[in-house]
């Protein structure tokens, strides 16, 4: 099996060819060791002379001075600070650029048309990059912050229509809400209250996959035959697909901590922490959207 969030299916964020090497311990000092454990790194490891590293810029340099090999010093590995400081690196540029485009693309009757195709040709071009992100082999940071920086723009002016036009004060009770989330779930897998196995990917991913399967269905219906399509993301209904998208996306920040997780334990090459940021930033602007949503149907229908 594989992650739930695409970027964490990447080397070293992952064990059993996937996701399937839960409650399988390193050794201690980071990388395990011993062969088809299912980690790419022990792996190499038993491959390649005991050093799981023998590829990459420091094991080359301790041959090159005639050292035996050795796995990288901690310094070349990623840490939760890496983690933390790509993701607000992401984060913060998302914000910054949510904030420029909602003061400079005005949402009023003379300009809406116009700020909605920026947003829209915005949003587009950051799924694009998403998906391409997803499925290279290493992180590019670039396109990372590219990703980031065009996803805040189509943000900035989907909230700023939210709450000037549908419900006054909705984005910041959106933002309020997703930051409670992350809060409750990172406090929740950290105290075990919340574990990550195979029973619990599966039920989630199912889950996911039905209601991705929904909203699609429901989109078609209402670009070829009008109005709320099959009444899922509006309404009643809306309301408890809302709720539905928030309990997927704090599942999915689950799944994502538990990645990061294993990156760190398992000794993952520093750059990935831009791997990690990527996911996290694209599960929290989920819950963000969701959130928006449903607290737009909630005071639109006051």
């Amino acid at each position: 099996m594989r992650s739930s969030n695409p970027v964490f299916s990447r080397r070293g964020f992952s064990r059993d060819n996937g996701y399937a090497g839960f409650n399988t311990a390193p050794q201690a000092g980071g990388a395990a060791v011993g062969t088809q454990s299912g980690n790419p790194y022990a792996d190499q490891q038993a491959q390649q002379g005991g050093n799981p590293y023998a590829t990459n810029p420091y094991a080359q340099q301790d041959l090159q001075h005639g050292a035996p090999p050795q796995a990288p010093a901690t310094t070349g590995r990623m840490t939760i600070d890496d983690v933390v400081m790509r993701t607000a690196t992401t984060l913060g540029i998302l914000v910054v650029t949510a904030a420029l485009a909602w003061a400079l693309l005005p949402v009023d009757d003379a300009n809406i048309g116009r700020s909605y195709g920026i947003a829209i040709g915005a949003g587009l071009v950051a799924m694009v990059l998403g998906l391409v992100q997803s499925f290279k082999r290493k992180a590019s940071p670039a396109l990372i912050v590219t990703y980031a920086a065009l996803e805040g723009v189509f943000l900035g002016v989907v909230s700023s229509v939210v709450d000037n036009r549908i419900a006054s004060g909705a984005a910041m009770q959106a933002v309020i809400g997703t930051l409670a989330v992350f809060t409750a779930v990172l406090v929740a897998y950290k105290a075990g209250w919340i574990r990550v196995n195979r029973r619990f990917y599966g039920f989630v991913m199912a889950a996911a996959l039905g209601f991705v399967l929904l909203m699609a269905v429901n989109l078609l219906f209402a670009v070829f035959g009008g109005g709320d399509g099959l009444g899922f993301r509006s309404g009643p209904l809306g309301i408890i697909f809302g709720v539905i998208g928030i309990l997927l996306g704090a599942c999915f920040l689950a799944l994502d901590f538990k990645q990061v997780e294993d990156g760190i334990a398992y000794g993952a090459p520093r750059e990935e922490a831009w791997l990690a940021a990527f996911g996290l930033t694209m599960t929290l602007v989920w819950i963000y959207l969701e959130f928006l949503r449903l607290i737009a149907i909630l005071q639109g229908d006051d």
